[in-house]
């Protein structure tokens, strides 16, 4: 039994160093939701555009950060460059991987929209309200997949996005996001699918200005 002690006391300071070096598994971090989120953020407008082709209008796009401890979230404001004072949409958008390969950009609105105009200049104005004060719009989140770096497709389902604005039954998004630029053809179909709002020849091209 003596003979026994001093192995058991060893076998025991083992037992106790591996465990010792035992550590809870390194979170790995999201490079290309990272990446994705990254290219997102900051304003866009779509003068270059409407200056090549009177069709399209001179619209801005601001897209900033906002409860950075909580996630991926921004506030995101749209409005005639020439009225910003008067955005036609406001929207905060979560971003989320949902797989190996893809990546939502769910969509939320807001309450009160008018209490949150021009707020993308001091993001922190959201700390007053949390997840509880927006509501989901089901069906609208824009699924994206990376092409390559710096470059993210995606789009809405073909029907799953209800709208009513100007007669419409729903809507669908396409979506691309460059290192310099987005992409993005928001239009409006009636139930039959026939085509009631948005740009008809193709997409908005929205150039990054900061």
């Amino acid at each position: 039994m003596k003979r026994l002690f001093p192995f058991l006391i060893l076998a025991t300071l083992i037992f106790n160093c591996k465990n010792e070096t035992k550590s809870e598994p390194e979170v790995k971090e999201d490079t290309e939701l990272k990446e994705l989120f990254a290219l997102m953020q900051g304003s866009f407008n779509s003068e270059i555009q409407s200056q090549v082709d009177s069709s399209y209008f001179n619209i801005s796009l601001h897209m900033y950060p906002i409860w950075e401890d909580q996630g991926n979230f921004l506030y995101v404001e749209q409005a005639l460059n020439s009225m910003q004072d008067r955005p036609y949409r406001q929207r905060i958008y979560e971003v989320t991987r949902l797989s190996d390969s893809t990546f939502s950009s769910a969509v939320y609105s807001l309450d009160v929209d008018s209490l949150w105009i021009g707020k993308w200049k001091t993001p922190k104005a959201f700390d007053s309200i949390s997840l509880n004060d927006i509501a989901l719009k089901k069906g609208c989140e824009v699924v994206l997949k990376r092409m390559s770096e710096k470059r993210f497709m995606g789009k809405t389902g073909d029907t799953t996005c209800v709208s009513t604005l100007r007669g419409a039954s729903f809507a669908r998004s396409e979506v691309e996001i460059l290192e310099d630029k987005v992409i993005s053809w928001d239009r409006g179909f009636d139930a039959d699918g026939n085509y009631v709002w948005g740009a008809e020849k193709g997409p908005y091209i929205f150039n990054k200005l900061d």
